[in-house]
């Protein structure tokens, strides 16, 4: 694993790259730009980079109208201001119409630290994919964060990206990555249980497969970027061929990755899903590694999951 880099500083560099290969692309932000690093984007193209104030709600509605015109709009703030304050301009105003949107949330989940509870989004997964059109991304380093902002430029339609502000290990090799919207990616093959993650929770579960192989425990790994769609084809594998499925996410266990693949997995091959996550509590300012502590969010946790679950097969 390689250099710590935040996913919101790659997502900054990426809209600096869209900046001259697509002059469709507009960013628009609500005061955040230096937090958000929409201001590497602004720097080079101030005449398509839109301050719009502490107005979130004004914002997403900007953007759908900007989206009528052909143009490409990227809309960033903090996760809790995006998928809270301006939900339903989001539902009504753009996925609605399935207009042409990319909302980009930073600070997302516990790792904000001391901005606490209030800052802290673990709800955002769930809210974002309970809309019908929306497309829900959770990227797990700098290089997936790049390739995730280019393929959502691509694609036409409603996309919500999740970004956060510590900076975490790059898992991916540059040369060789190929990011596609939908598809999962299988990090590593084991056949005693699966470990399912999705953003900055990836390189725990990598760490707890090591863990887990001391103790003879053979773990898959795959990594779900896109939340919805969910990649159902490769959780139905993986359910077939180790029987037990432990899913790892930096948000609620309700509504998150969690639920997703439980849906999944109970209609179409029943077997046990441990969920590693947050319990149905809020969050409280502390630095971001205590509080993965003191969440349970931890590789420890993961591989006590993960024999859990391998117990709890038939």
């Amino acid at each position: 694993m390689g250099n710590k880099i935040a996913t919101r500083e790659a997502y900054g560099k990426a809209l600096a790259k869209l900046s001259n290969l697509n002059e469709n692309v507009v960013v628009l932000d609500a005061d955040l730009s230096k937090s958000t690093k929409t201001a590497d984007f602004k720097a080079l193209a101030p005449e398509r980079f839109i301050n719009m104030g502490i107005a979130e709600s004004n914002m997403m509605g900007v953007a759908a109208g900007l989206s009528t015109c052909g143009k490409i709009p990227f809309a960033s703030t903090f996760a809790m201001f995006a998928a809270g304050r301006a939900f339903e301009q989001i539902r009504n105003s753009i996925c609605y119409p399935k207009l042409n949107v990319k909302i980009c949330a930073t600070h997302a989940g516990l790792t904000v630290g001391e901005d606490g509870a209030t800052h802290q989004s673990i709800e955002d997964i769930s809210l974002m994919r309970s809309i019908p059109n929306m497309i829900v991304i959770n990227p797990a380093d700098a290089i997936e964060t790049e390739a995730a902002i280019l393929a959502v430029a691509e694609y036409n339609g409603p996309c919500y990206v999740r970004l956060g502000r510590l900076a975490v290990s790059v898992i991916n090799d540059n040369d060789n990555y190929k990011f596609e919207i939908g598809k999962g990616v299988t990090l590593a093959q084991g056949n005693d249980v699966t470990i399912v993650s999705t953003g900055m929770m990836v390189e725990l579960a990598l760490e707890a497969k090591e863990e887990l192989a001391k103790e003879g425990i053979n773990a898959r790994v795959i990594n779900i970027h896109t939340i919805k769609p969910i990649d159902k084809q490769l959780l139905i594998n993986a359910a077939k061929e180790t029987g037990a499925i432990v899913t790892v996410e930096e948000h609620s266990i309700i509504g998150g990755l969690g639920s997703g693949v439980a849906e999944v997995v109970t209609e179409e091959y029943p077997i046990p899903v441990v969920k590693v996550g947050i319990k149905d509590t809020f969050g409280e300012s502390g630095k971001p590694n205590e509080l993965l502590k003191a969440y349970g969010l931890t590789t420890e946790a993961i591989v006590e999951h993960s024999k859990k679950a391998i117990l709890l097969k038939k």
